[in-house]
Formats: structure tokens, C-alpha cells, sequence
């Protein structure tokens, strides 16, 4: 072993820290204070026995792509991605859904008078993905590797979402699909950069597609995990860390990484922090909250465009302006009647989900930062029975987690942020602080590595990726110089 190096957090970029120090020969003890691994990416049998729910993230467009994970054998461990006929739907309350295909040209068929431009969007960075991907998934602020792929890009990523739709499509159909994927900023569709949500998970959609893990999505950090004990690294789980003193635990480490966010760590390092740092510390801002509805179904969603059954993914928000008011609404504060809801059908690609004849339905709804609403999972439901007339009569159980609950499942859902902090435009440049390094923290050896760093949120790994790549190049510089 060239050193130790202690990981806490056992979540996807905790644990892809943990693997990429282990497979460079560093003796890694990963503290988890949850009583399973997984943090955002767990399942469990939530709604009764045989019946697989995934308590965080379900569908992973991020996930198959991600640079690090295809560098691994996560497949030999038992990770298998599977894919639906459609990566997502949308439907609207006149006429037919708008459905994403993962062929371009189909989708190009498929939205008919805006096709051509839906072509001109998305075809440069689809034909471009694999050089893409890994400059986006990573600081912003960094020498891009391909400036050519990654401009060509930037001209339209950098729009507000809105401007985007006003400008380039004419119906309703392309405009609510993109809106639909830009939404998954949380963030204003006015605001610059917003756009840039909405090409890159098309462009995903059209290029490895939006799938689920087989059996749920815990098995991407039992595969990780697997990969981390063939390379000799621990979990030790109920080991929470509550000060920098219970990091003794796993004894003296060359390097620490934590997979926290800017209050966490606050709280955990104290005055140990450099005002200044910690001042930027406590500026984080974290963003709308996410109020979550599991459903089981004795049958399928009744769908009014009976074509959604086909869909993995289904945005729920009904047009692109409707969309739009409903993430105002949650920026400034205010519970939107019609909430915009992410729905997960994994049944659709992987059956084995529940029980022959009955369906697993994931949702969650889009609330104000820490909301305590009680009716937010009563406006979900409406959302469902006005695209869906009849959806209540199949539910045979259902299980609301607030944003709140959220948190007190993850201690990094803080409000219900599923994204480690809100993403402003400032918090996208400047993620976590103001700098070019994002992932050093003044404590020597201690590094940050949870979404709160860049490129964000998302089951990718690549945060914990970035940061185990900066600690062992300090590491090796210490070595080096003897400091």
C-alpha cells in the first residue's frame, strides 16, 4: 500500500472516490453512517414484500455514460443496464403526447414541423458524445480538452430554456419536451444556462439512452462496492461522522474525501476552517426541495395517449409555459398548484420490479426548499388523474417522503435538494467556492467530493472521480517534496 485514505459517505461519489484510490494502491475505509450503502441510490421493498422501490434515483442517463463507470467492470459485478421503448414522455392535455425516441431521426418524425430543428439541436452533440461528456462532467472553469466540440455546445447551452423554445420550435409538443428536460435545473426556465440542461439530457436520451438498473438502482453501489473490496477496501456502515475527531475510527489517513455538502462539512470541521472558507461555506445556497410518491398499481398507468406505456421517463406539467409557471412558482417560494412531476415507470424495462400483474410507479414532485406542505402529495395524485383519468382507482399502496423525510434519510438532501445546492449560475461557475480548485479544502489532506463540487448532482461518480484524481496528485507532491 503507498498510504490510507478514509472516504466518508458510501453514496455513488463516495464510493467511486473509494474505488479510484483503492485501484491506486491506497489502503481505503469508506464511514457510512447509514445502516446500508447506497445514499441516493438505494432500494428496498418499500411498499410490501417482492416489491423493489428505489428510495432515491431511478432512471440513470447520467449513469451509462458516465466516463468513470465505463472505465469500470461494474457490468462483471452484476450492474445491467436496460432500456425501455421510449427514454421519455410527455403528455399534454390536447392532443398527443410528445414521446423522445432514442434514434434522432425517429424523434425528428415524431415532432413533424419542429423535427428539423429538433435535428439541427441536438445532432452536433449527439455525433460528438463520447468527447463531449467528459468536458462536461467536470469544473467549468478548466482548459477544455476538445474547445471545438465543447463551443460548438456552448453557443445555445448557455440560453435560458425559454428563449430556446421561443426561438427554435413552433409546437407545443418539441417545446414541452424540452421544457420537460430543462426542468431538471429546478431553476427558473428564464435563466441562462437552463438550456443547457435541457440539450444535455436529449442529447443523452439520443445517444445511450435513460435507463435503470436492473433489480434497482441499488445495484449501482453493490457494484461499485464489489469493485471497491476486489481492491481491498472496507465499508464500515453506522459509523456516522459527527466532528473530524470520529474520522479516528479508521485510523490515520494520508487523504480524507468527503462525500458532504457545504454544511456538513460546517458542522463537522468547526473552527477548524479558515473564516474566510468557511464564510463561502455558509453563502451555499440549496435548491427547490423534491416532496416523493412511491405508488404499486394492480395494472398499468392508464395513460390517455396509450403510447406512454412505452415510456421509461414521463414529465408531468402539461406545456411549455405551464412547466415554466410551475418552476417560478417554486423559486419564489410558493406551492404550485400544478407541480412539475418526474415519473419513473422501471417496469417498463426491467418486469421484475413487483409481482406478476401489478406495477412500481416512482414520482416526485418539484416544492419550494424545505417545504412542509401537506398537500403537495395530494396535487401529485391530481397530476397523474389529469393525464391519466382513472389512476387512482388502480393504487393498491402508496408511500409519500416529504422533503424532510428526504434529508433524514440522506443527511445531503439538505431541504430535499436532491442536487447539493442550487443551481444558480454562480453555484454552476463557482461550485463550491470561488476558485480554480473545487475539490481541495484548507485542511491539508481533506478533500470534497459529493455533488456539491463539480459537475453536480446525478448518479455518475464523477465528483468523487474529480477529487480522488486531485488527492493523489497532492499526494504524490507531498511524497515528492517530503511535505
Amino acid at each position: 500500500m503507498i498510504g490510507r485514505a478514509t472516504v466518508v459517505g458510501a453514496g455513488p461519489n463516495g464510493l467511486s472516490a473509494a474505488v479510484l484510490l483503492a485501484r491506486a494502491g491506497l489502503e481505503v475505509t469508506v464511514l457510512e453512517a447509514a445502516d446500508s450503502i447506497g445514499g441516493g441510490v438505494r432500494s428496498a421493498e418499500l411498499l410490501g414484500p417482492g416489491v423493489v422501490s428505489d428510495l432515491g434515483s431511478a432512471v440513470h442517463p447520467f449513469g451509462v455514460a458516465s466516463p468513470f463507470f465505463q472505465s469500470l467492470p461494474l457490468e462483471r459485478h452484476g450492474l445491467r443496464w436496460l432500456h425501455g421503448r421510449y427514454p421519455l414522455g410527455h403528455p399534454l392535455d390536447d392532443g398527443p403526447a410528445g414521446l423522445l425516441e432514442g434514434d434522432l431521426d425517429a424523434t425528428a418524425r415524431e415532432l413533424g414541423r419542429d423535427g428539423a430543428a429538433w435535428k439541427a439541436l441536438f445532432a452536433g452533440p449527439v455525433e460528438h458524445w463520447e468527447s463531449l461528456v467528459p468536458q462536461v462532467m467536470g469544473p467549468l472553469l478548466r482548459v477544455p480538452a476538445d474547445p471545438l466540440v465543447l463551443g460548438g455546445f456552448g453557443v445555445k447551452s448557455v440560453w435560458p430554456a425559454n428563449l430556446v423554445n421561443r426561438t427554435l420550435f413552433r409546437e407545443d409538443r418539441a417545446r414541452a419536451l424540452f421544457a420537460g428536460m430543462a426542468a431538471h435545473a429546478l431553476q427558473p426556465q428564464s435563466r441562462p444556462l437552463t438550456a443547457a440542461f435541457g440539450m444535455l439530457f436529449g442529447a443523452a436520451a439520443h445517444a445511450t439512452g435513460w435507463p435503470v438498473p436492473q433489480g434497482g438502482a441499488q445495484a449501482i453501489a453493490t457494484a461499485l462496492a464489489a469493485e471497491l473490496a476486489e481492491h481491498g477496501g472496507t465499508v464500515l456502515l453506522n459509523h456516522p461522522v459527527r466532528t473530524l475527531g470520529d474520522l479516528e475510527v479508521a485510523g490515520t489517513a494520508d487523504v480524507t474525501l468527503l462525500d458532504l455538502t457545504p454544511r456538513q462539512l460546517l458542522r463537522i470541521a468547526g473552527t477548524a476552517l479558515p473564516p474566510r472558507y468557511a464564510a463561502q461555506m455558509r453563502r451555499w445556497t440549496y435548491g427547490a426541495g423534491a416532496h416523493k410518491v412511491d405508488y404499486l398499481l394492480d395494472g398499468p398507468v392508464p395513460w390517455r395517449d396509450p403510447r406512454l406505456a412505452g415510456a421509461v421517463t414521463v414529465h408531468l406539467g402539461g406545456s411549455a409555459a405551464q412547466v415554466a409557471a410551475a418552476e417560478d412558482d417554486v423559486a419564489r417560494g410558493r406551492h404550485p398548484d400544478r407541480p412539475f412531476v418526474l415519473v419513473a415507470q422501471q417496469d417498463v424495462a426491467d418486469p421484475g420490479r413487483a409481482p406478476s400483474g401489478q406495477h412500481v410507479v416512482w414520482a416526485y414532485g418539484h416544492t419550494p426548499q424545505g417545504s412542509t406542505d401537506p398537500g403537495t402529495g395530494e396535487r401529485i395524485d391530481r397530476q397523474f388523474e389529469r393525464f391519466a383519468p382513472g389512476f387512482r382507482d388502480r393504487v393498491l399502496a402508496r408511500v409519500e417522503t416529504t422533503p424532510a423525510a428526504l434529508e433524514e434519510q440522506n443527511a445531503n438532501l439538505v431541504g430535499g435538494d436532491v442536487g447539493g445546492g442550487a443551481l444558480t449560475l454562480r453555484q454552476q461557475v463557482f461550485r463550491p467556492v470561488l476558485g480554480l480548485d473545487p475539490y481541495s479544502t484548507p485542511l491539508e489532506g481533506v478533500y470534497l467530493c459529493s455533488s456539491a463540487t463539480p459537475p453536480g448532482g446525478g448518479v455518475h461518480g464523477m465528483c468523487g472521480f474529480h477529487a480522488a484524481t486531485r488527492a493523489l496528485t497532492d499526494l504524490a507532491r507531498r511524497r515528492r517534496t517530503g511535505r
